[in-house]
């Protein structure tokens, strides 16, 4: 609940903040709850908002014109829902399981479940323990930056890392190397340097040009410096083929003075398909759904006129998942879902009906995804998963889960 304010300088503890995704930006007072206008979903501007843990809706600028500043509000996170605060009854979440850090989630049939945590901070990692994170299934490492925004050392590296997994302890920490893109790019690297766009440069093909060659090198020497005290994995991320997969696995290797797990990223419909050829070099594939899903509807996850492409729902994409799971047999256990698709509303128990076992997501979303898992058995979550691959239409998947189906279709106008 809160009166409506538009734009971060009218940002209050009490508001409810209406904002574009311009304007997105490290709060320094967090409100009662955001409405992006216009916002991508799978951005890392708004996936960095989700961060917050703070109810987010995502309207059009169509809606955003009958919203007026100061007028008491009920933004329902869960349903996107935004309504007068003084003739609707908020949705209250009960029973939210209390878990154990390093512990897994069951489903209601007895199958374990692993639900890890994304983070970026330090800060981030602290809470993914209190909060009851089975590990840090990922450490976003391009966003752990200097104050002065110089190019990170082994210094910096040997440090930061050290204060994340000594937040952490005592879970295990997955750290991902350095994975910059176009649109996510640190003070310290000219945007210049990424050509091509959303497709481009970035990522492990960058390893080989400078400054990020100098930065990987002071990552791998300072994750070396304090393997001996921590149980880190590192994961190597933008990875397309099985060859690309060999070579920087064994330059990790080569870096490393004992024996840590190294796993794979795959964010791309060629190298999640081929997967299951991975595992003889890769001790685990943690999935970026996000720029998977980038690639796969061929759309840009940081425009937001593309946003509708980007279908959560979309049959396609849940067949493709199909195929992974069964070509990898019984090395999906060593398979890591990330990204924000497993946080959104029905997508979980179709993932657990497909044989996935981990995700790793924002650590607000943990106690919520805790809840789900606890309430699905497997029988019913595999029949809604073979009902969802056989859908023809998003609006089919949307009917099977019992969402709203007067959705946007990406070709209509208006």
């Amino acid at each position: 609940r809160g009166v409506l304010c538009r734009g971060v300088e009218a940002c209050t503890a009490n508001g409810i903040v209406l904002l574009s995704p311009s304007e997105i930006q490290s709060f320094k007072v967090l409100p009662a709850g955001f409405i992006l206008v216009e916002g991508a979903p799978f951005s890392h501007s708004t996936i960095a908002l989700f961060g917050y843990g703070i109810p987010t809706v995502i309207i059009s600028q169509q809606h955003a014109v009958d919203l007026r500043e100061g007028t008491s509000l009920l933004l329902d996170g869960s349903t996107g829902q935004i309504t007068d605060d003084t003739e609707t009854e908020a949705t209250q979440v009960h029973d939210l399981p209390q878990l154990q850090a390093g512990q897994s989630v069951f489903t209601a049939t007895g199958e374990s479940v692993r639900l890890c945590a994304s983070v970026r901070s330090v800060k981030a990692a602290q809470r993914a323990t209190e909060i009851g994170a089975e590990s840090i299934g990922l450490v976003r490492s391009e966003f752990l930056l200097s104050d002065d925004n110089r190019i990170p050392d082994f210094e910096f590296y040997q440090h930061s890392f050290h204060s994340l997994c000594k937040a952490a302890s005592p879970l295990s920490v997955t750290i991902r190397l350095l994975d910059i893109a176009a649109d996510k790019t640190p003070g310290w690297m000219p945007v210049s340097d990424l050509p091509a766009g959303a497709l481009g440069m970035q990522g492990v093909r960058l390893y080989g040009i400078e400054p990020v060659r100098s930065v990987i090198e002071a990552q791998l020497s300072a994750i070396n410096s304090i393997a001996n005290q921590f149980n880190i994995r590192i994961l190597i991320p933008y990875l397309v083929r099985y060859e690309e997969l060999s070579y920087w696995r064994d330059r990790v290797s080569e870096r490393l003075s004992r024996t840590l797990a190294i796993g794979a990223m795959a964010e791309t419909p060629a190298s999640v398909l081929d997967i299951h050829n991975w595992f003889d070099r890769a001790d685990f594939v943690a999935i970026g759904c996000n720029d998977l899903m980038q690639c796969l509807f061929a759309a840009d996850r940081d425009k937001s006129e593309l946003r509708h492409y980007l279908d959560p729902y979309a049959p396609a994409l849940y067949r493709l998942f199909k195929q992974v799971a069964d070509g990898v047999g019984e090395n999906l256990e060593k398979v890591q879902l990330c990204g924000v698709l497993p946080q959104l509303q029905g997508v979980l128990p179709v993932l657990l009906g497909l044989g996935y076992r981990i995700f790793s997501v924002d650590a607000h979303f943990i106690p919520y995804l805790a809840k789900a898992v606890n309430s699905t058995k497997l029988a019913d979550a595999e029949r809604l998963a073979a009902d969802v691959c056989d859908a023809t239409e998003s609006s089919e998947v949307l009917e099977k889960l019992r969402l709203r189906i007067d959705r946007r279709m990406p070709f209509l106008s208006g």
